[in-house]
């Protein structure tokens, strides 16, 4: 999937062809949805958010900009209207927790039981402290570590400057630094508990 091709599926949806943006949405409802999920937490609302950036993409597709990335607008779509949802959450509800799922990296094909119930708990414990940073953090968190996106990327995708982003990542590492230190160690591992 080059940028060119995208492009093509660009230009012929706005020529009136429904089916390509259709193979649009197929290339990157994946990408789109685990932006929303790492940064709403819930995955009913994550759908949500993923189904109205696609809509939102499509209703302003004659503003894309074809010398750019189509997958960085769209993903540019979607964390805004997640942070805009977030914003509107704290005012609204607070949200049940609901697990992180494991990065792929971090699991094996079939764990153990105990190793499992590690894993998750570590990844409550992972998605609790990205819940407490502010949603332009947690998003330059996600956009970095998550997706492993440059910070080029990231400001391209956010709109702003490569030192905004970092400054926002610099500032984001600092929260979690001072989350982890007012937290226990058996927090990361409760295996450490009794020790």
């Amino acid at each position: 999937m080059s940028q060119d091709s995208d492009a093509l599926l660009v230009q012929q949806t706005l020529d009136g062809d429904q089916q390509a943006f259709g193979e649009l949405v197929l290339r990157y409802e994946r990408d789109v949805f685990n932006l929303t999920y790492r940064m709403l937490n819930n995955r009913g609302e994550a759908e949500d958010a993923a189904q109205e950036a696609f809509l939102r993409a499509y209703a302003n597709l004659e503003r894309y900009d074809m010398n750019r990335s189509f997958k960085t607008w769209l993903l540019s779509i979607a964390s805004n209207h997640c942070i805009d949802r977030l914003r509107r959450r704290r005012l609204t509800w607070l949200s049940l927790e609901e697990p992180l799922p494991p990065h792929p990296a971090l699991t094996s094909d079939i764990p153990g039981p105990e190793e499992a119930a590690l894993t998750n708990e570590r990844n409550v414990f992972v998605q609790e402290l990205l819940d407490n940073l502010s949603p332009d953090y947690r998003l330059a968190v996600v956009l970095r570590y998550w997706y492993d996106f440059s910070y080029a990327e990231i400001a391209e995708m956010l709109e702003t400057t490569e030192s905004a982003i970092k400054s926002r990542l610099f500032r984001a590492r600092q929260a979690l630094a001072n989350q982890l230190d007012a937290n226990p160690v058996s927090a990361l591992n409760p295996a450490l508990e009794g020790s």
